[in-house]
């Protein structure tokens, strides 16, 4: 399992044009990582909301944020333009980036069990360290505490 100061995973994930990044290209700058399960869902719209709010104040905490989901791009490209959000999101369609982030999980609604991704996000470092992490995240007020530590982080 990922922790705390480990070194951040390099595997590659889908960018909104169909093109690989990595996630240790964003080395050298601070960078949010949060996983969702699904766009255009209550609670997933909700955190991308919470993130767009204050995306122009991450920017000042130079920290980039980026959401994270199995979605193809195509259908990221129609949630970002629904709702007007101001966060990057990417793609992750072989599940390896969840898998390396161990946030595909067994989750369990209405006694069926099925796997699924964890809503976590993880706050990088400028050398490519997870600085911190939170699990099974609760929407309300977790933008605002992620910003919190990125302002915190030299």
């Amino acid at each position: 399992m990922v922790s705390e100061d480990d070194p951040v995973p390099d595997v590659a994930l889908v960018n909104l044009d169909g093109k690989a990044v990595r996630t240790t290209d964003f080395r050298g700058q601070k960078i949010v990582f949060y996983f969702y399960p699904k766009d255009d869902t209550s609670g997933c719209t909700a955190e991308a909301q919470a993130f767009t709010a204050l995306a122009d104040e991450f920017e000042n905490a130079g920290t980039w944020i980026l959401g994270i989901s199995k979605d193809d791009p195509a259908k990221h490209a129609k949630f970002i333009g629904k709702y007007d959000l101001k966060v990057t999101l990417a793609t992750d369609p072989d599940g390896s980036v969840c898998e390396a982030f161990d946030v595909w999980v067994e989750k369990s609604m209405y006694g069926r069990k099925y796997m699924g991704i964890e809503r976590a996000t993880f706050l990088v470092d400028r050398d490519g360290r997870i600085h911190r992490i939170w699990r099974k995240v609760k929407v309300p007020g977790h933008a605002e505490e992620v910003l919190a530590a990125a302002r915190e982080l030299a």
